[in-house]
């Protein structure tokens, strides 16, 4: 009798359970990427603007004001009613606010027609024109940036005193009528970017050196001249440690020590310091807009 042979089962080998994988998020697209970086590029635009621009604001708001709803409201109030009687009250006679308007006008018109000729002929030669020393000379100027100004507050006050300017419009605008190292530093690297090709064929046409400095290079840099002009204006009207010192008396006083005076010891006069100071605000925002694609546009060629 044979015997059948017995089969054994196939053993299957055991299968190992894969873990599950998370399902992965989609890529987020570059469109939504770059609209996520605008909206946030626009929030911190907006977040700097409020804090540039609160301050003005609440000047406005308050000089509009009258004292009783200014000292009896929160300060961040609206104006009820809207009144422009801080305004008027700063032109009569108790506080004559034309005078210092007057003298400040004129103390920049003379300051900036100064020291913009002064500081465009500077650095025409300094950037341009060859001398012996001129490297030396203009860096040793450049280096009285350094110097505070508070330094020489005394000594001026001194030199002023004795030539017996206190009190005078001269004291006010003699010892910052000429450029200042700044403003010649910033016109002489623009004007040493001019193409030196323009200058050779302006004077091969026969251009001389004040000729190729009206014709080529005062032209061609108009952009950062009007930002040094804006720049001039704005120093010289916030001036007031200088001001309050050499002419303290009230007929030579700027707008910034006029405004100063509206404050005494007991009494604020906040709603009169705040209309002081949106009509000392006023001109600089006007000439801003007026300058501001200039302004851009220097900007524009620094970067570059």
């Amino acid at each position: 009798m044979t015997r059948q042979p017995t089969t054994s089962p196939t053993t299957v080998p055991p299968t190992t359970a894969r873990p599950a994988t998370p399902r992965s998020r989609p890529p987020t697209s570059p469109r939504t990427a770059r609209r996520l970086a605008n909206a946030l590029t626009y929030l911190l635009l907006l977040a700097g603007a409020a804090v540039v621009v609160g301050p003005f604001v609440f000047s406005v708001m308050t000089a509009l004001k009258a004292p009783e709803q200014f000292t009896t409201t929160v300060p961040l109030s609206l104006p009820d009613p809207v009144t422009a009687g801080n305004f008027t009250t700063l032109f009569t006679d108790t506080y004559d606010f034309v005078v210092p308007i007057a003298v400040t006008a004129q103390m920049v018109l003379v300051l900036v027609a100064g020291q913009l000729v002064s500081s465009v002929l500077a650095a025409y030669a300094f950037g341009t024109l060859r001398f012996p020393g001129r490297e030396v000379i203009f860096w040793t100027y450049l280096a009285t940036l350094m110097i505070p100004a508070v330094v020489t507050m005394i000594p001026l006050y001194s030199m002023l005193t004795a030539a017996g300017l206190r009190n005078t419009f001269a004291g006010l605008v003699v010892p910052f009528l000429l450029g200042s190292p700044y403003a010649i530093f910033l016109l002489r690297e623009n004007f040493r970017s001019t193409p030196a090709e323009l200058l050779d064929a302006a004077t091969i046409d026969g251009a001389g050196v004040l000729r190729r400095l009206w014709y080529v290079m005062l032209p061609m840099n108009r952009p950062i001249l009007a930002t040094l002009l804006l720049i001039t204006v704005v120093t010289q009207w916030n001036s007031f440690i200088w001001p309050s010192i050499i002419a303290p008396a009230p007929e030579w006083n700027v707008i910034t020590v006029a405004t100063a005076s509206l404050q005494s010891q007991y009494a604020g006069n906040w709603t009169l310091v705040m209309a002081a100071t949106t009509i000392a605000l006023a001109p600089l925002v006007v000439l801003f807009l007026v300058f501001q694609r200039q302004i851009t546009r220097s900007i524009g060629i620094g970067l570059r």
